[in-house]
């Protein structure tokens, strides 16, 4: 079938981040240290230990914990019990860091889903983790990207994370289209690619942030950076 909608991955796609993203760490650290009385190690330690357990889940169950489940870790790691109101203010912490120090957007991205916006209409389809959904939303806004998306799916807010099928089956029908009329695009070859394809949708590969997967992919495309998608737009 013919593309009647397209979809774009937050991640390494859209933005590009630090590998260890310390700023955001500390935030969180000191939030730890401030509502609970933990020493700077301790925190750290239950912090590093509920990212470790964020992609253990994410791998496993193929579902995303969220800024709540970052504090019940805490809790657990540390024998304390936080007070709700504590914990809610913990948690909005917990998933506002990345807005002090928010990812990068990926050079031509702007311009490429502003381009397909005009011809089709266009996702978000990404997975999300202590850094939710809302935020990535608030990123996106911030970066002009917000008023070309239809829908956007955040793996928190679905209930389940890529490369599940409800994820790009969900999206399809919220963008109008069959999910075989859809083309995703992603960095991640086991998440983006193969879920996409396994549902029935197109996929493309984009290695403009890194090629880790480009000599052993099942996408459709290649995307080579955001000009050459320009490119290969009014193929599609």
């Amino acid at each position: 079938m013919a593309v009647r909608a397209i979809t774009f991955d937050f991640w390494r796609t859209l933005f590009t981040d630090p590998r260890e993203p310390v700023e955001r760490r500390q935030i969180r650290i000191d939030a730890v240290c401030r509502v609970t009385g933990a020493g700077p190690d301790a925190a750290k330690r239950t912090l590093l230990l509920s990212e470790t357990e964020f992609l253990q889940h994410h791998i496993r169950e193929q579902r995303t914990l969220g800024p709540i489940d970052a504090v019940r870790i805490v809790e657990r790691e540390l024998s304390i019990a936080i007070a709700d109101t504590e914990a809610r203010e913990l948690a909005d912490i917990f998933g506002a860091a990345i807005l002090d120090f928010p990812p990068a957007p990926i050079a031509g991205g702007l311009d490429a889903v502003r381009a397909a916006a005009q011809s089709f209409p266009i996702g978000i389809v990404s997975d999300a983790g202590i850094s939710p959904g809302k935020s990535l939303r608030t990123i996106l806004e911030r970066n002009g990207y917000a008023p070309y998306f239809r829908h956007m799916a955040f793996s928190d807010e679905v209930g389940a994370a890529k490369p599940q099928a409800i994820m790009f089956e969900s999206t399809a029908q919220a963008l109008g289209v069959h999910v075989t009329e859809l083309l995703h695009i992603g960095d991640l070859e086991g998440t983006d690619i193969q879920g996409a394809k396994r549902c029935g949708a197109r996929a493309a590969l984009f290695v403009g942030d890194h090629d880790r997967y480009r000599n052993h992919t099942t996408a459709d495309h290649i995307v080579e950076n955001w000009a050459h998608f320009l490119e290969l737009l009014p193929s599609l």
